[in-house]
């Protein structure tokens, strides 16, 4: 089957409109507008409504528009959106049919996947779907299962789950305490702490320690939340002291629980894996969006909740390094938000959610949540929700809390809400049946879901999990640099030695991206000289006039440190081209070693390093020790030789390779990789489309909504002329079934305010039909407003075309554009002597703290 024309207009096939009183499904085609996901969704609906297969149809129809997408997954149902089998051959479906239910059924596997291949293929021809749906589908994102604290699927590590948010949070005090209260209440719970946040000593005093790192910029790791819990820099909580608040005593036994959850056998499995990083779980590197299942089904309540209110804070930190859009960027969806969004209680889980209901509308997120407990949701939060698909429910108390969510929705949005009629829809639904409530709407509309791509078998085990994950399951790479960025390097250095080795590590692949490392690569060991003397535990004395610093030391681990004397540049340089349309700034801070040679500073061999000169301090730590200084370092007038020195090395040795897009006349940014710019051009390509599709849509709604009314009255004096006047309905066929532009206008064409303007521009016209007493003309009248809508959807179609030709980012060849500074273009900020803190493997060398 060839591509459907909605497939390309940013609009959902979810099914098609459903009459109750006659108890059948229409032929006119229900297309969902992708952008009024902005504003949220909700699926409620019993055991064997049909919930999960809609939901799967919107996360597919997502998927084949380019959408990325976070599936939380606490039932194990949402795997099955692997399993999609283009080919519909009963030996793909073979693998996965329920054993159990073919002996029911006295049937072999191998039968039983043959009648499931056979009805498959008959749902998708029914709802003109077929297997190359299918492929476009497995074309169009790349899908994987992630399991935490487990290696079924894909792990994930939490390290870096503690690091200190994006500046866009941290500089937003109720959304900073908002993420410290959800992350200490999830820690808290999973060691078995029920903790209020405003009464707790634990929670309280947990806050202050992480907000007092977050708010100087410090990651945390639990490693490291355990030392800051034994020896906490904050020395006051409120009025009172920290030993008064929360004793040393009290302090380790905390520690000890979080420790204890460190060294349990099974919790190494939540350090494993990719890093808990949202734009790497949404796309590849290469910048394809990504179907990302989490599956949290292995995980018992307490470890359930500490997980999901950690990847809430992380897809809301992500989130707010989004630019602003009116177009979805991305989805979050959650299969059962039982217990996670309770009425009353407040669990980890529950601030993270709201704020993401919120406030993702104007990042272009949308959340759709999902549950058969209608019960035990607060339905004041989701008052934010806009759409609503409310399926067969179970019992009246479930109709009722139902209803009473609609309504605080609709009030909310200023619109009418008839409850009682609301009332006897529901309770008339059948199984894949659905209420569609959009406040982007008039009205409220009744469909059947569309047969689903995905083989729904039901929920999968770990062990069918790791199966369908086996040709996934590569090693993760490391995450994926822009050439801009540093190459890491290992510092290797015996202080009480002759030489200090600075290593680089190996360079990573060439990476087709944005560019501003030196041209010069170190391939060898670069060696700097050093007198063979004593490590000495006081810093040498130097004259005013020769600027030195300390380098924070970053982890340790408790060991001794020992500083290494190195020469630290800081440059701001920018790089500038106006045809190109660039000017763009990027920090160089460098470390280099300082010999005793003839030649004591060689700017080719120093590294990049991740450090804001405004961090550098005067004092170094208590204890620490100090190797020898070079006598070159001591005399001030080096430095400016250094510094200009320091200008020539950047001057010769700094480009930047940016990449551009002459379909959308962009150009990469310095940090961004090929994959990153991919998707913003993606997401800048759908804001396009979106655009173009809303003038369609104020184009031809009130053009088709003319026809339609001219086509009523005709049709009236036609039955009326045949003595066979009666109540005059339009032709659903006609204005929607038959046409693409009356499945993609949809059912807003028949708006009160559209037909009304048609009624009176008309209303003339009408009394002349009404007049008429000749069946002929009336016959003919209805013929001619029958080819205008034919021709007015051919031409929609034509312009809809136009749209659908649109460039593709994710195929076009990028040119490349190489800026390199000019002398005056470079800003020292500073050049000095810095103190590095070196401290001795479990080898031996020593590594840099830096």
């Amino acid at each position: 089957m060839a591509m459907q024309a909605y497939e390309k207009l940013g609009v959902f096939y979810l099914g098609r409109y459903h009459d109750l009183a006659a108890r059948r499904t229409l032929p006119e085609l229900l297309l969902y507008n992708s952008s009024d996901l902005l504003t949220h969704a909700l699926c409620v609906g019993m055991t064997g409504s049909g919930k999960t297969g809609l939901c799967t149809d919107l996360i597919e129809e997502a998927a084949l528009d380019g959408i990325p997408a976070l599936l939380i997954d606490p039932k194990g149902d949402l795997a099955n959106l692997l399993l999609t089998f283009p080919d519909l051959r009963p030996a793909d479906f073979e693998p996965w049919v329920d054993p159990d239910e073919a002996r029911k059924k006295n049937l072999s596997p191998a039968a039983f996947a043959a009648q499931q291949a056979a009805l498959w293929r008959q749902g998708l021809a029914h709802w003109d779907q077929d297997g190359d749906r299918i492929r476009r589908l497995r074309e169009a994102a790349e899908f994987a299962i992630y399991t935490p604290g487990s290696n079924a699927g894909l792990p994930v590590s939490i390290l870096n789950s503690f690091a200190a948010p994006p500046p866009a949070i941290r500089d937003d005090q109720e959304l900073l305490s908002e993420r410290i209260q959800s992350t200490v209440s999830g820690l808290l719970g999973l060691v078995g702490i029920e903790a209020d946040p405003a009464r707790s000593r634990e929670a309280i005093f947990l806050a202050n320690v992480i907000q007092r790192a977050w708010r100087d910029g410090r990651d945390l790791d639990l490693g490291a939340l355990i030392q800051e819990i034994q020896a906490p820099g904050v020395q006051r909580i409120g009025v009172m002291d920290v030993e008064s608040f929360y004793p040393a005593k009290d302090r380790f036994a905390l520690a000890t629980a979080i420790n204890g959850l460190l060294a349990s056998p099974g919790f190494s499995a939540w350090l494993e894996g990719e890093p808990l990083d949202l734009q790497r779980l949404l796309y590849t590197p290469a910048g394809k969006p990504r179907v990302a299942i989490v599956s949290i089904a292995h995980l018992s309540e307490p470890e359930r909740m500490f997980f999901v209110t950690l990847l809430l804070n992380q897809v809301l930190g992500w989130m707010r390094t989004q630019p602003g859009t009116t177009s979805l960027r991305a989805l979050v969806y959650m299969d059962e938000i039982f217990g996670y969004f309770p009425p009353v209680a407040n669990p980890p889980s529950k601030l993270p959610l709201l704020t993401l209901l919120k406030q993702g509308r104007a990042f272009g997120l949308g959340v759709v949540l999902a549950t058969q407990n209608p019960v035990d949701l607060d339905y004041k939060g989701l008052a934010n929700i806009g759409t609503w698909f409310l399926g067969r429910l179970q019992t009246d108390r479930d109709k009722q809390r139902v209803l009473d969510g609609l309504e605080g929705a609709a009030a909310t949005e200023g619109a009418g809400f008839n409850r009682a009629a609301m009332e006897q829809t529901l309770a008339g639904l059948g199984n894949r049946v659905f209420v569609l409530h959009n406040v982007h709407e008039e009205g409220v509309f009744l469909f059947e879901s569309r047969w689903a791509m995905s083989y729904l078998r039901g929920p999968m085990t770990r062990q069918q999990i790791k199966t369908v994950m086996g040709p996934r399951r590569a090693p993760a790479a490391p995450p994926p640099q822009p050439s801009g960025a540093p190459r890491a390097a290992r510092l290797s250095a015996a202080p009480t030695g002759a030489r200090i080795a600075v290593t680089p590590a190996p360079p990573a692949a060439p990476v087709p991206t944005t560019d501003a490392t030196p041209v010069h690569a170190a391939a060898a060991p670069v060696e700097a000289p050093r007198p063979a003397r004593d490590l000495e535990s006081t810093r040498p004395t130097l004259p005013p006039a020769v600027p030195q610093y300390v380098v924070p030391a970053r982890g340790g681990g408790g060991r001794p440190v020992v500083y290494l004397p190195m020469l630290l540049g800081a440059a701001a340089v920018r790089f500038a081209d106006a045809k190109a349309k660039v000017d763009t700034t990027q920090s160089v801070v460098l470390l280099t070693p300082i010999n005793d040679d003839a030649v004591p500073v060689d700017w080719s061999e120093a590294r990049d390093v991740a450090l804001d000169p405004n961090d550098l301090e005067r004092h170094p730590a208590a204890g620490a020790e100090f190797a020898p200084l070079p006598p070159a370092a001591s005399q001030a007038r080096h430095y400016a030789v250094w510094k200009k020195d320091f200008v020539n090395a950047i001057y010769s040795s700094r480009k930047v390779t940016l990449l551009k897009s002459t379909s959308y006349n962009q150009v990469s940014r310095i940090d961004e990789t090929e994959g990153d710019f991919r998707v913003r051009l993606t997401q800048h390509s759908r804001e396009q489309r979106d655009a173009a599709v809303a003038r369609l849509r104020t184009k031809y709604a009130p053009k088709i909504a003319t026809l339609n009314e001219r086509l009523r009255r005709a049709e009236q004096a036609v039955q009326r002329e045949a003595g066979q006047a009666r109540t005059a309905k339009l032709s659903a066929a006609l204005s929607f079934g038959s046409t693409l532009l009356g499945a993609f206008l949809g059912r807003r064409t028949l708006s009160a305010s559209n037909l009304g303007k048609a009624a009176t521009a008309f209303r003339g016209v009408g009394r002349s039909v009404e007049q008429s007493r000749d069946v002929a003309r009336a016959g003919e009248t209805v013929d001619a407003v029958k080819q205008q809508l034919a021709n007015l959807d051919a031409q929609f179609q034509s312009e809809a075309a136009a749209i659908e030709a649109g460039h593709d980012p994710a195929a076009e060849c990028f040119e490349t554009i190489e800026l390199r500074p000019n002398k005056t273009h470079i800003t020292v900020k500073l050049v000095a002597l810095a103190w590095t803190p070196h401290a001795r493997g479990a080898s031996g060398q020593w590594t840099a703290l830096v």
